[in-house]
């Protein structure tokens, strides 16, 4: 899908913001798309290479059905070039070790293992779901019928006629804001940021739910200037969607980084909250109430978490149980 012939026996992929052109017997940047002939193919389309029934919460998801589990898939590949990829081993594969593995698993039967676990989502995740969106869009059409939600865990360089085609079927999504200077986004991920900030209000503007997390790595976008322009955006955007500010540990390329200081990451949500966000979480520090969920209003505890557990969830009818409040999400 999403693709144009060009000259010389060239193609043109549309599927991501990079919309490679890509010569024959080549793949694009993303290394699981590969024209022959003048006809572009996907080579992942039923090759799972990871699959698991995970919390919501692990996504992050924090207003999606909390508490629920998720059907989780993923393909080898990725269209960026993250550093500090937690999931090199498989994002990178097809061009760290010129290899494509999975298993062969048919939308069909993904979305009646979903059923079979008494999942409510279907998550597209752990590497970027844009490059497996043949897959993940047959499954999605399929699990919307039979009451499914899904989720897209993105770095959000979809294209926009790609994610209106999949907007019907696309009920959430958590997308990464990694930072908010385009010198990260070219150095680090070798992407640029534009095209992330217009398809995150894209998302906005089509009803998807949408989280957004944010990476923060010491020395690299943790000033405040970067955080504060960070949490306007997103505010500009929308004061209902949830930030989530989570630690950086040391893994891939970028090693020898320290981790996050717990501070940082209490400077963060302040930060976030001063600039009117109504939800803003800390990840990776299980135990310190920054991943609970408070009233934006009257600041009443609603969902107290544990790290990817619930330890209680107030919330009635997605409201406050103290102030009446509307608590923004699906589910709640």
């Amino acid at each position: 899908m999403f693709y144009e012939k060009r000259d010389e026996n060239k193609v043109q992929c549309g599927l991501c913001s990079h919309r490679c052109i890509i010569k024959d017997g080549k793949r694009g940047i993303c290394g699981v798309r590969e024209n022959r002939n003048s006809t572009l193919y996907t080579l992942v389309y039923d090759k799972i290479v990871s699959q698991n029934v995970d919390p919501i919460e692990k996504k992050p998801i924090f207003h999606l059905y909390p508490g629920s589990t998720s059907f989780s898939i993923a393909t080898v590949g990725c269209n960026f070039r993250c550093q500090h990829c937690q999931n090199y081993q498989i994002s990178q594969m097809p061009k760290d070790e010129k290899t494509i593995l999975g298993n062969r698993v048919t939308p069909e039967e993904i979305v009646e293992s979903a059923k079979i676990a008494g999942c409510k989502s279907i998550a597209y995740t752990y590497t970027e779901p844009t490059i497996f969106y043949e897959l993940a869009y047959e499954t999605a059409r399929l699990a919307t019928e039979q009451g499914i939600k899904n989720v897209f865990v993105t770095n959000g360089y979809i294209t926009p006629e790609a994610l209106t085609a999949i907007q019907p079927y696309l009920h959430a999504a958590n997308i990464d804001l990694k930072a908010f200077n385009d010198r990260f986004y070219r150095k680090i991920c070798s992407a640029k940021l534009q095209p992330v900030l217009d398809s995150i209000r894209l998302y906005k503007k089509l009803g998807i739910w949408i989280e957004i997390t944010t990476l923060i790595i010491p020395t690299y976008n943790d000033s405040d200037d970067e955080l504060r322009n960070i949490a306007e955006f997103i505010k500009d955007v929308g004061e209902d969607i949830p930030w989530h500010v989570t630690q950086f540990y040391s893994t891939y390329k970028l090693l020898g980084q320290p981790r996050t200081p717990i501070k940082t990451l209490s400077r963060a949500r302040e930060i976030g909250l001063n600039a009117g966000l109504k939800y803003v979480y800390e990840g990776n520090v299980p135990g310190r109430g920054g991943e609970s969920t408070y009233c934006y209003n009257c600041q009443e505890l609603l969902i107290q978490r544990y790290g990817y557990s619930i330890l209680q969830n107030n919330i009635i009818s997605s409201q406050c149980p103290k102030c009446n409040a509307k608590i923004d999400g699906i589910g709640l």
